[in-house]
């Protein structure tokens, strides 16, 4: 899980109970030949996030918490639920539900297709796709194993680069005490299962897996297996109506740098928020809007980018890990244990790391173009641009002092002024936005932020009417003043 993913979700309350579960100082030993490089995967140079190391944690302990998080707000998850089919209705949405009970069709405000690379909101929906299989697959196993030797293996990660592909071993096996992924060349598939656990891998093929990477171990106990074909891809839209792709649904990585599910939280969270704001809007004496609506129509908008910018991003990363041509065969197999001296010097650069970080968890990710991005006047100069996001300082409120992530952890929007700045009207710190003055901040200066973390408007003075365009744009309610 990367640091941008526990940003994002830590104003929902979560995050303290995912750290739990999760390796917060993971070690990664990258065998190269006969040579070992050990890194670490924590306390990297970044001064602007509270979580600064890649957590390693199982997408079930993940799915665990929220689903608790879920139930303790009221909400219950329904297991052994299919959909048979969803659809835009213009004053609605109407989902096809098989469940034990039977057939039921529902309806809703809205729908959002979380369902996987092989969406039946996205193919019934008609939202297009573009992309192409790998020659590549996956292969995933839990299993027990020993050295050579006979003697246990070295804890943490283990990352094996061969001329066949890439093997990698995680003490995060559910089944068995390791996780194995690995890659090799792909045995075919069919489009119905792209990125899903299909075929059983035998015991024999996964030893052989371990045993051409050079890594010495022997399977004990093999709990479970199996293949899974890649592609990548994108959407060709994120939004049609009231029907909405988020995750998997709207874009197809490969393994590399681990986007999958991080990639599909922020679209969640991203997505979250204008549904919230935009149901409650429908449910009072506002008319409703299926298209022409800013605050919906920026999903696609912020979203569809920052997943082809992912997408150009992992298939380069998956072509030097994976890939069977001539080129990155030899860079893995020949030429990487000869560039396993330099390997330390590199990783002992750690603003570099650090940049290579923030550009792969999304941390550098930007909504400057997005409708919601408004910058009032004068421009409030040194701080962060509409659409960007903001990152975590130092700070004082009211003569105590803290962290601005702290103060940005909590649901809603929040308005900052800077110490010397005008008090907004009333109107505009509606029910869902919080204000609150830096005193650490000297200038006149406010930055509105977005429930996940990004600067909506931004102005060096009082630009009271600037602002509440903006809290209408984006959905807010400008009744009800809450302050602090």
């Amino acid at each position: 899980m990367h640091p941008r993913t526990l940003e994002v979700l830590r104003p929902l309350g979560v995050t303290g109970a995912v750290l739990e579960r999760a390796d917060t100082a993971p070690t990664v030993l990258l065998r190269l030949g006969p040579r070992s490089v050990e890194t670490a995967l924590a306390d990297f140079d970044l001064p602007g996030t509270a979580f600064p190391h890649l957590s390693l944690v199982r997408q079930a302990d993940v799915e665990a918490v929220l689903t608790r998080a879920l139930g303790d707000r009221g909400v219950r998850v329904e297991r052994d639920t299919e959909l048979l089919g969803a659809r835009d209705e213009g004053d609605g949405a109407k989902a096809v539900l098989r469940t034990p009970g039977g057939v039921e069709e529902v309806r809703c405000r809205y729908l959002a297709g979380c369902d996987g690379p092989a969406s039946t909101v996205r193919s019934a929906a008609g939202f297009g796709w573009r992309g192409r299989p790998y020659r590549v697959e996956v292969v995933l196993a839990d299993l027990d194993l020993t050295s050579a030797s006979g003697r246990s293996l070295v804890s943490g990660a283990q990352v094996f680069p061969a001329r066949e592909g890439l093997v990698l071993l995680f003490p995060l096996g559910e089944q068995a005490a390791w996780r194995l992924l690995a890659t090799r060349r792909s045995a075919g598939g069919t489009a119905e299962d792209f990125g899903q656990p299909g075929d059983a891998v035998a015991r024999d093929e996964l030893q052989e897996l371990l045993t051409d990477a050079g890594t010495r171990t022997r399977i004990e106990n093999l709990a479970w297996s199996a293949r899974v074909p890649l592609r990548c891809g994108l959407a060709r839209r994120f939004r049609i109506g009231r029907l909405f792709l988020a995750g998997d649904a709207a874009h197809n990585y490969s393994p590399a740098t681990g986007q999958g599910m991080n990639a599909g939280v922020q679209d969640a969270v991203n997505l979250g928020w204008k549904l919230a704001l935009a149901s409650q809007r429908a449910g009072g004496d506002s008319p409703t809007r299926a298209d022409g609506d800013p605050l919906l129509d920026s999903y696609e908008q912020e979203r569809r980018p920052a997943a082809h910018h992912r997408l150009l991003l992992t298939h380069a990363a998956f072509w030097a890990e994976a890939s069977p041509g001539r080129i990155p065969s030899w860079l893995r197999g020949a030429a990487a244990p000869y560039a396993a001296p330099v390997v330390p010097a590199l990783l002992g650069r750690r603003r570099l790391v650090a940049e290579a970080v923030r550009v792969v968890s999304q941390l550098r990710v930007t909504y400057r173009r997005s409708p919601l991005s408004v910058q009032g006047t004068p421009v409030l100069r040194g701080a962060p641009r509409p659409g960007d996001r903001v990152p975590d300082a130092a700070v004082d409120v009211a003569g105590s002092p803290g962290r601005l992530h702290e103060l940005l952890a909590h649901p809603g929007a929040h308005l900052l002024l800077q110490r010397d700045a005008a008090a907004p009207p009333p109107a505009p710190t509606g029910s869902y936005v919080s204000v609150r003055r830096l005193a650490s901040s000297p200038g006149r200066g406010m930055v509105a932020v977005r429930p996940d973390g990004h600067v909506g408007f931004q102005c060096g003075g009082a630009d009271a009417a600037g602002l509440i365009r903006w809290l209408r744009l984006a959905g807010f309610d400008p009744s009800a003043p809450d302050r602090e």
